[in-house]
């Protein structure tokens, strides 16, 4: 088997080193075997195409059903009991931004399948809070759910970045992040639709019914077992044989070390981090200052449905594009952050326009006319709701690529992955915070004017990153360096890997 000199980048994506005919014996049992079905043969159980695609299907069964839920506005509250939305959101976020910070060092120590099935509970948790609330108006159960929730929704989803950016080759990062994105986003499609078919004949401007919760109560739930059936990180194999990189022997002790070793030594991911703050913080205007401030329940619904189903277009489009093999990685990257740049201007520009119809004060006048989907002029709301979808699904799906593209090692990616999350939920905190004061909420355009502002001044203040620290491929040494193995752990079967040293010797 031919040598491999030289630098090496941290998959070699050969046929000829798959793991399901590698013939050493290294690999045995039945999350090695490939099955046939028909013309097609699927991914071995432990392979990141299977894992990626059941880590898929938790979220699309929690934070999906979480996003459909919000995406109604208010949380399916309405009137004054959407402040009840509100406190619980302000609370997660707040817990969140703090507990996701540090995600990393939980996800390393404790393994995957344990931190996704412990952040899925959190999401039955906040469900149930709400089904009580419909009842009891219980505020004080709806605040710890939400608090309870900010806990297990960072070690959940750095567990979820980890796999996403670190488990597929270089080359196929976009389309792994497309997949999950398409797949996470068609839980709240299917949720905004179980939410459309209860209320389609809400013409009002009424709570959700207990059968919405209890149907999203359940299918939060199944999400959590679901995460058990994931296999750990070291069992994983790519198809060329190659192991994801990670501690063998990871503690409580090197976990919290590491990052702080992770800012010391990618001191640049800090500029990433306006990014970070910016890319929740448009969820509450849209949500409830346009979707729940403009259209009537059913309606509302349907934009839900809507603004989903554009976030898959949007993933689909842009994580395949990202892997475009005939243009190198760092000309990608650049023509990314001129997409994102071009697309905060061109949709929020008609987001300016639109936001200019009406005020607060006008929403809450009695007999203020809400949008239905038979109104004349609905037409024009629904595509830029739609946009602002495609948008969302584009930031996210840029993000997690720069990321990835910075590095392949697993323990680094999930730190990245905490500080991303973390971050991002801290904005989320605030201007959940900010839309819910009582006495004197800021006016709609305020709100508005401060999603534009963040996104656009957070895409220059990342551009060093992108032009500076993306490369067209990153070495193995490089990325060896921050965790406890060696070449022979992590490359192909059969693989004869000659180091710089080793030639030169």
């Amino acid at each position: 088997m031919a040598a491999r000199k030289g630098p090496m980048s941290a998959y070699t994506d050969s046929p000829a080193y798959s793991a399901a005919s590698s013939g050493h014996g290294l690999l045995e049992g039945w999350k090695y075997r490939s099955l046939r079905l028909g013309p097609f043969r699927l991914p071995w159980y432990a392979s990141p195409e299977s894992q990626l695609i059941l880590v898929s299907f938790v979220c699309f069964l929690c934070p999906g059903m979480f996003n459909a839920l919000n995406g109604l506005g208010g949380t399916g509250q309405r009137d004054e009991d959407i402040y009840a939305s509100t406190a619980a959101n302000s609370a997660l976020y707040a817990t969140f931004s703090v507990v996701g910070f540090f995600a990393g060092t939980v996800t390393n120590t404790l393994g995957i399948r344990f931190s996704l099935c412990f952040g899925g509970l959190g999401y039955c948790i906040y469900i149930s809070s709400f089904l009580c609330y419909n009842h009891t108006h219980n505020l004080g159960y709806t605040v710890f759910s939400g608090f309870l929730l900010g806990c297990c929704a960072g070690i959940l989803w750095c567990a979820q970045g980890a796999i996403m950016m670190s488990y597929p080759p270089e080359n196929r990062k976009g389309r792994y992040i497309s997949w999950f994105w398409i797949i996470f986003n068609l839980g709240a499609v299917i949720g905004s639709l179980v939410g459309l078919g209860l209320n389609i004949d809400e013409r009002g401007d009424e709570t959700v019914n207990d059968s919405t919760y209890v149907g999203f109560l359940v299918l939060t739930f199944l999400g959590a077992c679901l995460a058990w059936t994931l296999v750990d990180a070291k069992d994983v194999v790519r198809r060329d044989g190659s192991r994801i990189i990670l501690m063998k022997h990871p503690t409580w002790k090197t976990e919290i070390l590491g990052l702080w070793e992770t800012l010391r030594t990618d001191p640049y991911v800090i500029l990433l981090f306006p990014m970070f703050f910016a890319s929740n913080w448009f969820y509450t205007y849209q949500y409830n200052d346009v979707n729940a401030a403009q259209f009537n329940t059913r309606t509302g619904a349907l934009n839900n449905t809507l603004y989903w189903l554009a976030q898959m277009f949007g993933a689909l489009i842009f994580g395949f594009a990202l892997d475009y093999p005939n243009v190198r990685r760092t000309t990608r990257a650049k023509a990314a952050w001129a997409s994102l740049c071009a697309l905060t201007f061109i949709i929020w520009g008609g987001g300016y326009a639109f936001q200019k119809k009406y005020t607060r004060e006008d929403v809450v006048q009695e007999g203020y006319q809400l949008y239905d989907w038979t109104s004349s002029g609905y037409i024009g709301p629904m595509i830029l709701y739609i946009s602002y979808g495609i948008y969302d699904a584009v930031w996210q799906t840029c993000v997690y690529w720069f990321m990835g593209a910075i590095t392949n090692n697993s323990r680094k990616l999930a730190n990245f992955a905490g500080f991303y999350k973390g971050i991002q939920s801290a904005g989320a905190a605030i201007i959940w915070r900010l839309d819910g004061l009582q006495n004197s909420p800021p006016p709609y355009m305020n709100l508005f004017a401060s999603c534009w502002i963040l996104l656009a001044g957070s895409l220059v203040v990342a551009l060093p990153v992108i032009i500076l620290k993306i490369q067209d491929t990153v070495p193995v040494e490089e990325d060896l360096k921050f965790t406890d193995e060696t070449i022979e752990d992590v490359i192909g079967y059969g693989v004869t890997y000659d180091s710089p040293e080793q030639k030169t010797a």
